[in-house]
């Protein structure tokens, strides 16, 4: 619902949104990549269980691959976090 009066909001753009728009963006940037990341991570154990059930004699392959694969995605998170941070640094609000 917040959402509305933002884009009411924005019809009297003025600068003093500039920032406030600014930081909606890098915490929905955020929110998005901590999700992906989430899912990602999901899918890539659910797979490898249902690989190891499978093929019981690869169980150690895939684990190793599964725990890389999540370490890159983890990796990819944190790279996106953090620069949703500098965009949000970016911006200082006050009198």
């Amino acid at each position: 619902m917040q959402v509305f009066a933002m884009l009411q909001a924005a019809a009297t753009y003025s600068v003093e949104y500039s920032g406030a728009w600014a930081m909606f963006g890098a915490a929905v940037g955020a929110g998005l990549a901590v999700i992906g990341a989430g899912i990602g991570i999901g899918r890539i154990g659910g797979s490898a269980t249902e690989g190891m059930a499978r093929q019981p004699e690869m169980a150690g392959r895939i684990q190793t691959a599964a725990l890389i694969l999540a370490a890159l995605i983890e990796g990819a998170t944190l790279f996106a976090i953090v620069v949703a941070f500098l965009i949000q640094g970016k911006f200082v609000f006050g009198s």
